[in-house]
């Protein structure tokens, strides 16, 4: 397969807004042990993206300083050490940065097939979130079958997968969103109860729902919520923390609570983990999640799709929460 030299790529000349980012031209990567060189059809938006690009989240000294951190397409060259892949396989997979161009590398490990009749968009909303949630509220978390979570930010990409996938594993599910259009979003996905946080108090909503509150919380919010998410946790239960929206330092908080319940309080960011704790997400999600989604069981909501040349109006949407579930550029 004849290669290009140069590919196209968002590059980041400034910290600032969504306007600071430009297409530029580069060299073609060249993939190392263990690495796939993916022609990129598809690229998921998220947080992170946002962070980065404001200069609050740098990308580790070993990463790709292009954005992006999924994205789906063919395997056009790969890296010595590989068995499990083949040039023309099309792949999805939870990248080390870079994914924001034409051309990625994408570690084999991370990587992921197209789940049945799946098109690259559709392929490329999958491994962030389903990294990320599977990791937080499965794998730390613990949570089982007949188990109550709640889930913060349900209309969200996480929120979404994190809805679907505690419904598909036969736990109850209860969300907060900031509308009643999303809302009702939630409770399509299968949550039980969906709380519009603008209007109720979750915890007080919670108590009255469950008598003894949930087993695991997903939280993207942080110190804002903390207090409340303790007193929402029954004996036993899980505090996930994934982000911090709304502040990472929650002051005069009342510990007493989280001995008595015996709760436990853990949190993770997908970037720091290293290349084995990655795979073995991925192989987990192989096993376990994938054939849900050949099944059509699963599916990722995206709320809308744009071209690679307007990245600027992917963030500002994203800014904006206005979404419900995943923003995706096209190439």
């Amino acid at each position: 397969m004849s290669l290009p030299k140069q590919m196209r790529f968002i590059d980041l000349p400034s910290f600032g807004a969504p306007e600071v980012m430009r297409i530029a031209t580069g060299p073609l990567p060249i993939p190392g042990e263990g690495q796939l060189l993916v022609r990129t059809a598809a690229i998921g938006v998220n947080r992170p993206d946002v962070a980065q690009r404001q200069g609050t989240y740098p990308p580790p000294k070993d990463a790709s300083p292009v954005l992006g951190l999924e994205m789906a397409g063919e395997i056009v060259a790969i890296g010595p050490g590989i068995r499990d892949f083949a040039v023309g396989d099309k792949v999805c997979g939870l990248t080390n940065g870079g994914a924001y161009a034409e051309y990625c590398l994408l570690p084999s490990g991370q990587a992921l097939r197209f789940p049945k009749d799946y098109d690259a968009v559709k392929a490329a909303a999958l491994p962030e979130n389903y990294f990320t949630v599977w990791a937080n509220m499965f794998q730390m978390a613990g949570l089982t079958e007949g188990e109550k979570v709640l889930v913060h930010g349900g209309s969200s990409g996480i929120g979404t997968t994190a809805i679907q996938l505690a419904r598909a594993f036969g736990a109850e599910v209860y969300a907060t969103a900031g509308s009643q259009e999303k809302c009702d979003a939630c409770i399509k996905l299968g949550a039980k109860r969906a709380i519009n946080y603008k209007t109720e108090d979750f915890a007080e909503v919670l108590k009255a729902e469950t008598g003894h509150g949930v087993d695991v919380i997903l939280d993207m919010i942080g110190a804002a919520y903390f207090e409340r998410n303790v007193a929402s946790l029954a004996k036993d239960g899980c505090l996930s923390i994934i982000a911090f929206l709304g502040g990472a330092v929650a002051e005069k908080v009342n510990l007493a609570p989280i001995m008595v319940k015996r709760l436990t309080i853990t949190g993770s960011t997908l970037r720091p983990r290293t290349a084995e704790e990655k795979r073995a997400i991925r192989d987990d999600l192989l096993s376990q999640v994938w054939p849900l989604l050949d099944e059509g069981k699963l599916a990722p909501v995206i709320d809308t799709v744009v071209s690679f040349e307007d990245v600027a109006e992917a963030h500002r949407l994203m800014e904006t929460s206005g979404h419900v579930g995943k923003i995706m550029l096209r190439l």
